[in-house]
């Protein structure tokens, strides 16, 4: 099987609330990108406007690696278009307030599953009809871990720890899958002159990196500070990395221990396999269909009787913490964030069409439509349902 053979069989289109008013200081925008992360292209169009960040908000990330539409709010922006390789932005109007995450009401799919037998595709079709009555598994995917290296070291998790050269090594100089020749020859010089921070700063071009390192030219040991000056938006990636590897855990924890792995099938993650329902036996359906687990954090205060409690402390039990200790001492920002997340999921619209594929001489293909809730992942559904294959 192959997925986002080009760029138009994997399409996100966000549905939102957020709609031009008769008046406001905020620009709404509608982003549509091919090929670049959210957080890269809106930098891109940061530098064409010489926009501050703080002026800019936006509800979600969107995949690279797909075809994708969200919109985005500028305070004071600028009342014009903007094309700039394979980012085009239109201006819808103003709004008296910013685009937020509460804005989305949900993301419409089109994903195309290319080379497939005939048999791959009754199989996934008959997935499909499993998903209907079990649900998804509402676990972050890949795309939540790209700041997490082979090794599986997480930035956040040095920095919980106290750990702050490491965690600022992670950030400046761990090699990233998507790294660009330039920030490549920028992390060699990094790991050649790590330390030797005059030196360091003198062989590195204008940027972040360099920033960070002529503060340690000045203050040679304090990496603490150098990490509180990593630019806002990593620092919520790299928690948020973190923290969505441990509810990953939480859940895998509820279903092992509550289903049991005769209901069970395996989903394979860039951090390992996590379990899915193939059935949820009629004693358990009420729990799973309800079931809410807190993004872990030292601001959740749980009730003693908390259903979920175990899970929680059994999971951050194997990281060598406790629910208090999940916070970076001595620094007010950043913080892992508040909330709960549905553990189990069904797409709403879902309908599937096999095709002949106009791309694989001889093969199949299968198109999915379907909705999901903000903050879900299209990829969890298209791994569940072609793991047999």
């Amino acid at each position: 099987m192959k997925l986002k053979q080009q760029p138009d069989d994997f399409r996100v289109e966000e549905l939102t609330d957020a709609t031009p008013q008769e008046s406001g200081e905020f620009a709404l925008y509608r982003l549509d990108k091919t090929g670049w992360t959210t957080p890269d292209a809106l930098a891109a169009v940061r530098r064409r406007w010489q926009i501050d960040h703080r002026r800019l908000s936006y509800g979600g990330l969107k995949d690279r690696h797909a075809v994708t539409s969200q919109h985005f709010t500028i305070f004071r922006g600028p009342k014009r278009n903007l094309s700039h390789e394979r980012v085009e932005v239109t201006y819808f109007g103003q709004r008296a307030e910013p685009v937020t995450a509460a804005d989305i009401r949900a993301n419409r799919f089109t994903v195309v599953l290319r080379s497939m037998s005939d048999t791959a595709v009754s199989q996934a079709e008959a997935a499909l009809r499993e998903v209907a009555q079990a649900g998804v598994p509402n676990y972050f995917d890949d795309q939540r871990f790209g700041s997490v290296g082979a090794a599986q070291e997480f930035v956040a998790k040095e920095m919980v720890f106290g750990r702050f050269e490491r965690a600022l090594w992670l950030a400046l100089a761990a090699p990233y899958e998507h790294d660009r020749a330039d920030a490549k020859r920028a992390k060699a010089t990094l790991c050649e002159l790590w330390g030797k921070w005059p030196e360091c700063q003198a062989k590195l071009p204008k940027g972040h990196a360099r920033s960070l390192v002529s503060y340690l030219a000045a203050h040679p040991t304090d990496f603490k500070g150098a990490v509180a000056r990593l630019r806002p938006e990593l620092q919520g990636l790299y928690l948020s990395a973190y923290q969505s590897y441990l509810w990953n855990k939480m859940l895998a924890t509820w279903l092992t221990t509550t289903l049991g792995a005769a209901n069970l099938c395996d989903v394979e993650l860039k951090l390992g396999r996590v379990p899915a329902p193939v059935r949820v036996p009629d004693e358990h359906r009420a729990a799973w269909d309800t079931l809410t687990l807190p993004l872990p954090s030292a601001r959740v205060k749980p009730d003693p009787g908390a259903p979920w409690l175990p899970t929680i402390e059994e999971a951050l039990k194997a990281e060598g913490l406790t629910l208090p200790e999940l916070r970076i001492k001595g620094m007010q920002k950043p913080f892992f964030s508040k909330g709960d997340r549905p553990a189990s999921i069904r797409p709403d619209g879902l309908s599937s069409a096999p095709a002949p594929d106009e791309l694989n001489k001889g093969r199949a293909k299968l198109t999915l439509c379907f909705d999901l809730p903000k903050g879900s992942y299209a990829t969890m559904l298209v791994k569940r349902v072609t793991l047999r294959f």
